[in-house]
This record gives C-alpha cells, structure tokens and sequence, in this order.
C-alpha cells in the first residue's frame, strides 16, 4: 500500500509531477472540448460539425477554448486539498480536509455572484482598506476568468450555500444531508484530484465520497466521484486504466448501495471491449447528467479508443452532459499517460491553462514534501 509520506526518486517524483499535471490539464481540455457543445442532441452536433461530429476545440473571438464550471470546482477542489496536505505535514494534525474543500467550495461560489475580484490594495493602504481574512492559498479568488458562469448545476449552488461539511469519519452508504435524493454529475466532475494526493486509493475514495455530499446526498451521487478519485489515485501509482477499474469496482463492492455506480462502470468495461467505438455505444450508457453515467461514459471513451484526442471526442459527441463526460475522460487520460501526451494545439487553446498548471504543480509540490 502507498504510505503518501514515503520520498520519491527522482524518476518517479518527475513522473508523478506529470501525471497531477496531465490530470488537471487534461480534464481542462476535454471540459472545454464538450462545453461547446453541451445541452445540444448528436443529431445537432453533427448538423454543426459535420456527420463525424466535433472534430477539435471551438474556440472565441480571442481564440480560446472555454472551460466551465467542472474546471473551476476542480481547481478549487484542488486548491483545498494543498492546504489540507500542507496543514498535515506542518502540525501533524489530520481530518481538516472536509472543511477545507467546502471552504474552497464557498470561495468558487462567490465567483458565481460577483462580477469579479475584489481590488488589490493600493500600496501604502490603511489596513482598514484591505480584504479581510486567510490568504488563499492558490490565490484563485484573484483570477478574473473564473468568475465566467458557465451553467452551473443547481445542487453545486445550493449545497455549496448551506455550508455543511461532513465529519470526517462519516459513515458511507447512508443518505447525506444536503440535497439527500439528487446524484448529478457535479460530484464526479470536480473529484480527481483526491485521487492526485499520493493518498492510498481507499483513502482517496473515502475522502472524495464524503466531500461529494457538501453539495449532494445521494449515495450513487458520491459513490462516483469516490470511484473517479481511486481510479486517478491507482493511475497515479502507474496502473493500467483497466486495471485501476477493476480494483475500484472491488472496493466498491465494501460499500452499502454500491450497486448503481458498480453497474454504470461494468458497464463502461463490457462495451470497450465488445468493439468499435461509436456515438451510439456510448449513448447506450446514459447522456451523462447523473454521476454514474458521466463516470461511465469517460471511462469507456478512455478505454475504448487507444489515442488521446480520439477518446476525447467520443467522450463529448453524444446527446447529454458533453463537458463532464469530456472532463473526467481528460482527467483520467491525463492522469494514465502524463501531461507531455496531451495534445499540444488543444492545451495551448485551453482558457486559463498557466493557471491550472500552477494548481497542478503546487498541488504535486506539496504532496511530494515529508
């Protein structure tokens, strides 16, 4: 079992750098991807783009490629999750984590009411003129761009606003208290990088299982992400993707009301390997608006197409919830082959890629300091 406060050699430091990277660029890029054409039918995508569909990011009048709200929770997500590691390593003190990410949840919440950042203060300022509170630590508050509302999920909004965060050693398989019957895909969509912390993949489950319900209560809801954050943690480690399906699917089995989430995922396993992929298998799996299925249809494209941008594409040309679907099979790809097998032109296109890259380096940074 990984013990996450082991040193890594140079080698492997180098390569864990570059799947956390791969991971948070690659989810960026394949959000973009279908957030061009999310709430649009195959029939209307291909009426657009042709009988293929879309064959590359869609991009402003600035030339660049949107990300939604997936990009940003996962941003702040992963903001919390430094701060909660930082916080273990220096005090010896762990179990804060849960408050910190819906902490960070309430700060990405701002950044949908208010039209941009606060001020910096002036040099010379009187105390009294300048922003109360902790600094953030990635400074996200600060960056203008996302601030953007971009379809955000009704239970993301309304959980994020009722403050609530789950006890650490909550137990797993009852209703949550927030939003206790919805199980939308914003559980899943913003839960890789529990899995990017060098945190052993039951642990990473857990956390990610329980911080899901900040927002959502349904247990097939929170299942999913913790199943998204083990598969990333076990890719991480240098699994097959395959191979990190499987065990997910075997701890998943420990869990009381594991059954929707087990299905949606064997599911995704059968259908890669019963052929060519195709729009039409994937829309077999759901159209990706609850968590089970925007889990399974990423994992299926990532499985079922041996190149990157072929697998990002079959993840975002369906009929449903395109740019979540299009983000968890980024972050998964990201994550399996590093950040250095992205496609270039597309990361390059990718609305706040510097950004995201720093989130992803401070967040391997961190995790790789005893």
């Amino acid at each position: 079992m990984t013990n996450p406060w082991d040193p890594l050699s140079w080698e492997a430091t180098a390569a864990y750098r570059a799947r956390v990277r791969g991971c948070l660029l690659g989810g960026a890029v394949g959000d973009a991807l279908g957030y061009a054409v999310e709430f649009s039918s195959l029939d209307a995508i291909r009426a657009a783009h042709g009988p293929r569909g879309l064959r590359a990011p869609v991009v402003d009048a600035a030339g660049v490629s949107r990300i939604s709200d997936d990009t940003q929770m996962t941003l702040f997500t992963a903001e919390a999750l430094r701060t909660a590691h930082a916080r273990e390593r220096q005090k010896g003190i762990g179990g804060a984590a849960p408050r910190l990410v819906q902490q960070a949840y309430l700060r990405w919440l701002d950044t949908q009411h208010k039209p941009g950042p606060e001020p910096r203060p002036k040099p010379g300022a009187a105390p009294s003129d300048t922003p109360q509170g902790p600094p953030h630590p990635a400074d996200l508050s600060s960056q203008a761009w996302l601030y953007a509302q971009r379809a955000p999920g009704n239970a993301c909004l309304s959980g994020a606003a009722q403050g609530y965060a789950p006890d650490p050693a909550l137990e797993l398989g009852p209703h949550g208290r927030v939003n206790p019957e919805s199980k939308g895909c914003g559980t899943v969509m913003r839960s890789a990088p529990f899995g990017l912390t060098r945190a052993p993949a039951d642990r990473a489950f857990e956390l990610a299982a329980r911080c899901a319900q900040i927002t959502h209560g349904h247990p097939t809801g929170y299942y999913a992400a913790g199943a998204l954050a083990a598969i990333v943690a076990r890719l991480v480690e240098g699994d097959s993707l395959e191979g990190a399906v499987l065990r997910t699917l075997r701890l998943l089995a420990r869990y009381p009301g594991h059954e929707e989430t087990s299905m949606a995922l064997t599911a995704a396993v059968d259908l890669a390997a019963a052929g060519e992929p195709s729009a039409e298998r994937v829309a077999s799996l759901g159209e990706g608006w609850v968590a089970e299925e925007a889990l399974a249809i990423g994992v299926y494209a990532a499985l079922a197409c041996p190149g990157v941008e072929d697998a990002l594409l079959l993840a975002v040309n369906h009929s449903g919830d395109s740019d979540s679907t299009g983000s968890v099979c980024g972050n998964l790809l990201g994550a399996l082959r590093g950040d250095h097998e992205l496609p270039e032109e597309w990361v390059r296109l990718t609305e706040g890629r510097a950004v995201i890259a720093a989130v992803a380096d401070d967040l391997a940074g961190e995790c790789v300091r005893r």
